[in-house]
């Protein structure tokens, strides 16, 4: 079993929560990666969901050993944040207001694509005079906008990243890629001192399985969501568990590393039933 001083934030998944003992260990960074429609957006989406109507309906405890998060926090770096609002609230049908008062949402696109080709009307409607005038009082790349902001969320929140994808491709070159992947040490290491979790998007198949290693070395967790063939030509989407500190040995113990999931209107992300692995 696992140590009993352990303190767990729910996932905010019922079918997948028992599996963890109540949930992940805080402080974890959780790298949720897959390709399209293979279900680690929707995890996240669940969970965000999840622990918003929680909040919302005043029914947060914390217990011994479970904590649910002090914040709720999704950053977005190319998305508009009212566009992943509406797609959470049409996928699981949830009320237009669920997330007033429950979740943060933080846009960082701008100074994303301020470094990108990109026409500037495209994504701001400021003028190029108003954008100089207020980049005096900015950081000067997104990893600086992105720590000034962490610092603002109460220890023990939860933090969603949508996506590494969009930071990791900024940064093709070795010294680029040098900087990105000192930039998540540092994350690994912080989110113990402030006890946050964090949920790391990722596509996968972007990257060379060199740098995808490098990555997964950064992160206390790596889950991958994929598509594989089941019977009568069907395809099943499955959670693959590849690695978690501090949980990993209860659940090779018990042969849960491998689940079959499904995604609906209502229940959201689910997992249907334990895939044991031999």
């Amino acid at each position: 079993m696992q140590d009993s001083r352990m303190k767990h934030m729910p996932t905010g998944i019922p079918s997948f929560d028992p599996v963890l003992n109540g949930g992940v260990p805080l402080g974890s960074v959780i790298l949720l990666s897959g390709g399209a429609g293979g279900g680690n957006v929707e995890f996240a989406y669940s969970s965000v969901l999840s622990h918003a109507r929680s909040k919302k309906a005043g029914k947060e405890i914390c217990s011994e050993n479970l904590c649910f998060p002090e914040e709720i926090v999704y950053f977005t770096f190319t998305k508009l944040a009212s566009s992943i609002r509406r797609e959470i609230e049409l996928s699981f049908r949830a009320d237009s207001e669920i997330f007033d008062g429950t979740v943060r949402f933080i846009d960082l696109s701008k100074i994303y694509f301020d470094a990108s080709v990109v026409p500037r009307k495209w994504y701001s409607k400021t003028d190029i005079v108003e954008t100089l005038q207020s980049r005096r009082h900015e950081p000067e790349s997104l990893f600086g906008e992105l720590s000034k902001q962490m610092e603002t969320i109460p220890p023990g929140s939860l933090i969603v990243f949508d996506s590494l994808t969009d930071i990791a491709t900024q940064h093709a070159n070795d010294a680029e890629w040098h900087q990105f992947i000192s930039f998540l040490r540092g994350i690994q290491r912080v989110a113990k001192y402030w006890n946050t979790t964090y949920y790391m998007l990722i596509s996968d198949a972007i990257f060379e399985p060199r740098r995808m290693a490098d990555i997964k070395d950064c992160c206390d967790a790596s889950i991958s969501f994929e598509w594989e063939e089941a019977s009568g030509r069907r395809r099943q989407r499955v959670m693959f568990i590849e690695k978690f500190r501090m949980v990993m040995p209860d659940l090779e113990e018990n042969d849960f590393v491998k689940f079959a999931v499904r995604i609906t209107g209502d229940g959201g992300f689910e997992v249907s039933n334990i895939r044991m692995v031999i």
